[in-house]
């Protein structure tokens, strides 16, 4: 078993595993810690544990030290650094006009790495905003394309839900969210009510898919024939929710009626065509071309992680 601690970073919800070394280090602690990037500040969010070594991704870096006074005074200059460069970097990008909408700013702890997230609709040549940033700020110039779940994981804002976006809130990654989703919930295919802020579809309709994808197995389909307490009747809807289904009943005076049932009073009649093939082999009724069409703009997979085009340059 190896020791860690988990340790989160500025603008990220995800926790990364420390090696403390000889360090007694508590949750709420500021530390300073080795990575790819050089040292790093950060939070301890998870208490010093033993885990099994394969559950360490990649090379485990070491905790250099708890967070000091003159540290903690790096990082607020550094913030404060952030937001003139941010200004300057906006300007730079109206002289040179460049289609390309800038994001966030971010230094790196011991200042040697400025980065830039920006978003842009196509391929955009920067090479001359890269250099005259590295005039300006005389320091290693990076410039990152990210993608619009990306923004708005950075940016923030309110839900359809009322509360903050997901991704901002708590999400530690990008989940795959598809179509499929939305229609095994039976919400409407409209554009504008399953997709959120960045104009994908919401992260939420993966929080339920596991529970959606189970009781769609023992519900009835719509317009098959069951037997109720009151006879042989057809589907017309199901609540997954509330596990109720309502049928149309055949009255006794050749009148139908509306009725309402739990799925525990419900027997599927099963049809010899129902045992000729397994509902896996059977292909799935599409869905009109138009709304397809519409929901193939706003459904695109999961970002990972913020990396998409980065270019780098050092001062001259």
């Amino acid at each position: 078993m190896i020791d860690v601690v988990g340790i989160r970073f500025r603008n990220s919800k995800k926790i990364y595993y420390f090696d403390p070394g000889v360090l007694e280090i508590e949750k709420g602690q500021d530390v300073i810690v080795e990575t790819v990037r050089g040292n790093e500040y950060g939070y301890c969010m998870l208490d010093k544990k033993s885990v099994a070594p394969e559950e360490i991704v990649g090379e485990l870096k070491k905790v250099v030290r708890l967070a000091s006074d003159a540290d903690k005074k790096a990082l607020i200059a550094n913030e404060k650094k952030q937001e003139d460069a941010f200004t300057k970097g906006k300007e730079k990008i109206e002289e040179h006009k460049l289609e390309m909408k800038l994001i966030d700013v971010e230094y790196s702890f011991d200042g040697s790495k400025l980065t830039f997230f920006f978003t842009a609709e196509s391929r955009i040549d920067f090479r001359e905003l890269v250099k005259d940033l590295a005039s300006v700020f005389r320091t290693r110039i990076e410039l990152r394309q990210i993608g619009v779940r990306d923004e708005a994981k950075i940016m923030g804002g309110l839900g359809k839900c009322g509360l903050g976006v997901c991704c901002k809130a708590f999400l530690p990654d990008f989940q795959p969210v598809s179509i499929k989703m939305a229609k095994e919930q039976k919400l409407s295919l409209n554009p504008t009510k399953i997709s959120g802020l960045c104009g994908r579809l919401m992260c939420c309709l993966n929080y339920e898919e596991e529970y959606y994808e189970n009781i769609n197995k023992v519900l009835p389909r719509d317009g098959s024939t069951v037997i109720t307490p009151e006879g042989e009747a057809t589907v017309m809807d199901s609540n997954a929710l509330t596990q109720h289904v309502r049928v149309k009943v055949l009255l006794k005076d050749g009148t139908f009626e509306m009725r309402v049932f739990p799925l525990a009073q419900i027997q599927i009649i099963k049809k010899k065509s129902d045992f000729s093939a397994c509902d896996a082999c059977k292909p799935e009724k599409p869905a009109e071309a138009t709304v397809d069409a519409v929901i193939a703009d706003i459904e695109q997979p999961a970002i990972k992680d913020i990396s998409e085009t980065v270019i780098v340059v050092d001062p001259e």
